[in-house]
C-alpha cells in the first residue's frame, strides 16, 4: 500500500561534529558552502551552523554536540525530506500517527521556517518530512531571525506564519484544529 503522500528529495542532512569552528571553515573554506545561520549554544547546545550550497536556506547543518576525544566522533543527527506540498506533511503526520510511529516534533523550525514533522525510525534514526523551506536568492538576502515563527503544531504553523509563506492547504479539511 502507497502513503497518502510524496517525498521529492533528500532535502538535508544534519551532523553532530566535535569542533563547530573547525568544521564551519572545513565546509565554506575547503568546499565552497555558503553560512546561512547560526544558532548560539543558547539555542542549540554547542551552538548550531546552517550551509547551503544551493537556494535552500540549508542542505546541510553542523551541530557542536560531540565532546572532542569521546567515543563517536561522528554521528548522525537527522536526515530530512522535502515534499511537494504542505497537504503532503500534513498527511504524513496522520499516516504516521495511524502507524504507530512515534513522533518527535511537528509544526515550523526557527532558521528556514519549513513546516514538518520528525519522527524515528525503527532503528530510532531521527527523521523529518518537511515543506516550505526558504530559498536564498542571487542576493544571499536571509530572512532575519525576528521573522522566523517556531510553532509546536501544524495547526499552529497555519496560524502563525512568516511574512512571504503560503501556508494554504489545497484540502482544508486536513487542518484539525
Amino acid at each position: 500500500m502507497s502513503p497518502p503522500f510524496a517525498v521529492t528529495k533528500l532535502g538535508h542532512a544534519v551532523v553532530n561534529v566535535s569542533d563547530l569552528e573547525a568544521s564551519k571553515r572545513f565546509y565554506t573554506e575547503v568546499l565552497g558552502f555558503k553560512t546561512s545561520d547560526l544558532y548560539p549554544d543558547s539555542m542549540m547546545p554547542g551552538g548550531m551552523v546552517f550551509l547551503r550550497c544551493n537556494g535552500d536556506h540549508h542542505c546541510l547543518a553542523l551541530v557542536g554536540a560531540l565532546k572532542p576525544g569521546g567515543e563517536a566522533q561522528r554521528t548522525l543527527h537527522h536526515l530530512a525530506f522535502e515534499m511537494p506540498t504542505l497537504d503532503d506533511v500534513f498527511r504524513a503526520r496522520d499516516h504516521l500517527q495511524k502507524h504507530g510511529v512515534k513522533i518527535v516534533y511537528q509544526g515550523r523550525r526557527r532558521a528556514g521556517c519549513q513546516v514538518s514533522v520528525e519522527f524515528l525510525d525503527p532503528d530510532g534514526h531521527h527523521l523529518e518530512l518537511y515543506w516550505g523551506v526558504d530559498q536564498i536568492g542571487f542576493d544571499g538576502k536571509l530572512r532575519p531571525p525576528e521573522e522566523w515563527r517556531q510553532t509546536l503544531t501544524l495547526e499552529d504553523a497555519l496560524k502563525h506564519v512568516p511574512p512571504g509563506q503560503d501556508v494554504t492547504l489545497r484540502d482544508p479539511s486536513l487542518a484539525k484544529g
